[in-house]
C-alpha cells in the first residue's frame, strides 16, 4: 500500500489490497532484478531501549495526535519545527533527514504500528523475543538469523562465516550453530596535533603505514562530522526543559556518534569483500526516554540524528553493495502514547521499523492504522501493534535471501502462522 491519501486505510482495505496476501499492485512499478543468491546483503540494526514510534513516525494528521503527546508532539510538515514530510498523514521526526531523502528516493519502506509477538513491558523479554523469533521469552537459546543462516541455499554459501556481529559478545540473535564472526568496536580518545605529527613523519617513509594512517585519520574526519551534524541538528532554539537537561550533544552521545560511524564503516568493509558475510547485525541505544524526551527537538531527536547520519555514511561506504543491500532497523516494544509525568515516555507496545536499502521497493508508508482515540489504544494507553513484525522478518528473508518458506515456517519462525508474507516489499520480489 502506497499511502497517496491523507486518511489511512482501514484492515478490509488493506487486507484487500493484498499486503499480507500478495497483490500485484504493490510491484506493478518496480522492474527491477532481485540480487542473485549469494550477492544479497542484509544488515540488521536492534535499537535497544524501546524507540518511541510515535516521535520517530509521527501520525500528524490524526485527530488525537497532538492532544494526547502535549509538548512531545511534532506538527506538520512546512510549520515551526514541523515533521519531514512523507505522505499527508506521517511524517519523519526531524532528525531523519537522510531517511527522508531514502523515502524520496524510493530506498525505504516506512512501518508505523509493528511489534513482536512479546505483550509485555521489560526491555530483557522483549529483546529475548525479537531476537529469537519465538513467541514467549527464553523459549530458544538460538536467534532467528542464525537458524536463517543455516537454511541459505547453497549457492548463497559463499563464506564459511555468512554473518558477522559488530559487539562486544555475539547477540542472540546471531547464536546458533550457523557459524558467525564477531568484531568489537573501540574509539579511542582524540590525539593532540603534535602527536599525529610525530607519527604521520614516522610513517612518511613507509608507503603501506601512510596509506593506513590516512585511512584511519579519514575514518577519525568522518566521526567528527556524524557528530558535528547532529549537533546541528539541535541548532534552533531549544524548549527550556530540553535547555534545563542540556539538549547540547553530551560527551556520551558525541561517543556513540563516533561509535556508529567505526560501526558501519567496518560492517560495510566485511559486506563489500566477495567472499563475505551475508548478513551484519549491530547494535544502537539509548531509546529508553523516559525523562525529558523532547519532540521536535531534545536528547532523542539528538539520537535520531546520530543514527540518521551513521546511516548515510553506511550507504556511502557500501558504495556498489547498496543496490542489493537490505536494512531492517526494529526495536523491543514501543512506549506509551501520552507523556508520563516527567516529560518523556513509558514502556509501551507497538512501535515504528524501517526497511532501508537499494534492494527495497520504498516510498511507501505500510500501515493497517488503528487510531489514537481512547477506544483505540492498547489496553488504553499504548499504540496498538497492527502487524507482526515477522512478516516482515520472513519476507525479507524469503525474497531478499532466497530461504525456501518452508524452512522459515518450521524451523526459523515457529508458530508464526499469525504471521503472513508481505508481497513486493523489495524491488524484482514477486508478486
Amino acid at each position: 500500500m502506497n499511502r497517496n491519501h491523507p486518511m489511512p486505510l482501514n484492515r478490509r482495505s488493506l487486507l484487500q489490497l493484498g499486503l499480507a496476501t500478495g497483490a500485484a499492485a504493490l510491484t506493478a512499478r518496480y522492474s527491477f532484478a532481485a540480487p542473485a543468491a549469494g550477492d544479497a546483503r542484509l544488515v540488521f540494526i536492534i535499537m535497544r531501549g524501546a524507540l518511541d514510534g510515535l516521535s520517530a513516525v509521527p501520525p500528524y494528521a490524526d485527530p488525537d495526535y497532538a492532544r494526547l503527546r502535549g509538548e512531545l508532539a511534532i506538527g506538520a510538515p512546512g510549520g515551526s519545527d514541523g515533521a519531514l514530510a512523507l505522505d499527508g498523514y506521517f511524517g519523519l521526526n526531524p532528525g531523519l533527514s537522510f531517511l527522508q531523502h531514502s523515502y524520496v528516493a524510493r530506498e525505504l519502506v516506512v512501518l508505523p504500528a509493528v511489534a513482536s509477538a512479546y505483550r509485555e513491558r521489560s526491555h530483557f523479554d522483549g529483546q529475548d523475543v525479537l531476537e529469537s523469533g519465538m513467541t514467549r521469552p527464553h523459549a530458544s537459546q538460538t536467534g532467528w538469523l542464525n537458524r536463517a543462516l543455516v537454511n541459505l541455499p547453497a549457492a548463497a554459501r559463499v563464506s564459511r562465516q555468512s554473518g558477522v556481529a559488530l559487539a562486544q559478545n555475539v547477540p542472540l540473535v546471531l547464536r546458533g550453530s550457523a557459524e558467525v564472526a564477531s568484531w568489537s568496536p573501540s574509539v579511542l580518545p582524540d590525539l593532540d596535533d603534535d602527536t599525529m605529527r610525530r607519527i604521520s613523519e614516522r610513517y612518511a617513509s613507509d608507503p603501506l603505514l601512510s596509506r593506513r594512517l590516512a585511512e584511519a585519520l579519514s575514518t577519525g574526519s568522518e566521526v567528527t562530522q556524524a557528530a558535528e551534524a547532529a549537533q546541528a541538528a539541535q541548532a534552533a532554539p531549544p524548549m527550556a526543559a530540553d535547555a534545563a537537561a542540556g539538549a547540547t550533544m553530551s560527551p556520551v552521545v558525541r561517543s556513540t556518534a563516533g561509535r556508529y560511524i567505526e560501526t558501519v564503516r567496518t560492517a560495510a568493509g566485511f559486506l563489500r569483500r566477495e567472499d563475505g558475510p551475508t548478513v551484519a547485525v549491530f547494535d544502537t541505544t539509548g531509546w529508553d526516554t523516559h525523562f525529558n524526551e523532547g519532540g521536535a527537538h531534545g536528547q532523542l531527536r539528538t539520537r535520531l540524528s546520530v543514527l540518521d547520519e551513521s546511516l548515510r555514511t553506511l550507504k556511502e561506504t557500501l558504495g556498489d553493495v547498496w543496490p542489493r543491500t537490505v536494512v531492517l532497523l526494529a526495536t523491543e516494544f514501543g512506549r506509551t502514547a501520552a507523556a508520563n509525568g516527567t516529560r518523556g515516555t513509558d514502556h509501551g507496545t507497538a512501535s515504528a521499523a524501517f526497511l532501508l536499502g537499494g534492494a527495497v521497493a520504498g516510498g511507501r508508508v505500510l500501515v493497517d492504522w488503528p487510531g489514537l482515540s481512547a477506544r483505540a489504544l492498547y489496553q488504553q494507553r499504548d499504540l496498538k501493534p497492527t502487524l507482526d513484525l515477522r512478516s516482515v522478518m520472513k519476507s525479507v528473508l524469503h525474497d531478499h535471501l532466497q530461504i525456501a518458506s518452508r524452512a522459515l515456517d518450521a524451523e526459523v519462525f515457529p508458530d508464526s502462522h499469525a504471521a503472513p508474507y508481505m508481497s513486493g516489499l523489495l524491488r524484482g520480489s514477486a508478486a
